[in-house]
């Protein structure tokens, strides 16, 4: 059975998300569609949504975000926002995007980590860099400005049995092997990984709904 879509997404929540390009196009190996993109993408934060990590990859996107409206209308902004700016800088008259996209609601610290070390490897992955930094197109190499995640998903953020929230020190909550520190948006940069990858660095998604895990 579907699982039954929220009526509204403006509550706090943070989504990884995923959409491809029209026929899996690749599109943003062009540096001008990826630069565009990229500034299309930023451009909607914090407004919009708040972005914690992204990467786009030649033929899909992915990112972690926070929407301040509906998850629905934040994706609506990244996709037609760029759709539109693609016709009037770039004069592309066809498809940009499938209909629809992937997204996957963050249930805690250690989902999170696992997500953002996915989105910012996914070069790595896919063979285009050796280094997740060196990957101008990805949260992963410090260029751009991003948000803080929200407090819940902080690395040491954990609740306790009586539902009150304690803090523990960096990396003691289990879900990190790392020894390197947090970046400035309060994220761990553990080696744990996301399983479900296809050959090009992408995750499989179903191209004309959303679905939700």
């Amino acid at each position: 059975m579907r699982p039954t879509r929220e009526v509204a997404t403006n509550n706090g929540q943070t989504y990884f998300v995923t959409s491809n390009s029209a026929g899996r196009q690749c599109f943003f190996r062009n540096e001008r569609w990826a630069d565009l993109f990229t500034a299309s993408l930023l451009s909607y934060r914090p407004d919009r949504f708040a972005l914690h990590a992204f990467t786009v990859m030649p033929d899909h996107f992915h990112a972690l975000l926070t929407p301040r409206d509906s998850l629905e209308r934040a994706v609506q902004f990244i996709k037609g926002g760029f759709s539109f700016r693609a016709k009037k800088e770039l004069g592309w008259n066809g498809d940009v995007w499938v209909a629809g996209f992937s997204d996957h609601r963050i249930r805690d610290v250690a989902d999170c980590d696992v997500h953002i070390q996915y989105i910012e490897r996914n070069a790595v992955k896919a063979g285009i860099v050796s280094r997740a930094e060196e990957y101008l197109y990805c949260s992963a190499s410090g260029r751009f400005e991003l948000d803080e995640l929200p407090r819940g998903l902080k690395p040491g953020f954990v609740v306790g049995l009586d539902g009150g929230a304690k803090a523990l020190p960096f990396q003691s909550n289990g879900q990190s092997n790392s020894s390197s520190q947090s970046k400035s948006n309060g994220r761990s940069n553990s080696s744990s990984q996301s399983n479900g990858n296809n050959m090009d660095g992408g995750m499989d998604v179903a191209p004309l709904e959303r679905k939700e895990s």
